[in-house]
Formats: C-alpha cells, sequence, structure tokens
C-alpha cells in the first residue's frame, strides 16, 4: 500500500479515535466484544457472541 494511503487511514482512524466514533458491538447476554456478524435464515443481518453463543439481530 502506497505510504500516502497508510498516513491517510491512520489520519483518518486517529480521529476517530479522538472523537470516540468507533463502536464495538458487545453481546446483551454476557457483555463480551466477541460478536460476529452472520447472516440471517432470512437472509437479515444477525449477531452471535463467540464466548458464550447468544444470538440476535
Amino acid at each position: 500500500m502506497p505510504a500516502s494511503i497508510r498516513e491517510e487511514v491512520g489520519h483518518l482512524l486517529g480521529s476517530a479515535v479522538a472523537r470516540n466514533t468507533l463502536t464495538r458491538l458487545h453481546c446483551p447476554s454476557c457483555g463480551s466484544g466477541h460478536v460476529a456478524q452472520v447472516l440471517g435464515d432470512n437472509g437479515g443481518i444477525s449477531y452471535v457472541c463467540t464466548a458464550c453463543g447468544h444470538s440476535w439481530s
């Protein structure tokens, strides 16, 4: 990856962290941040906690 792209991505990421705009999903059951996004049975998006196995959409 060209240096200019790495610099720009780093700049954007740094700005997002500074503004606290990076979000991370947490399991509503156990609070773990180990969450995977999966395709649901009806084509929708669902989530599953890889720590406790809880799933939700």
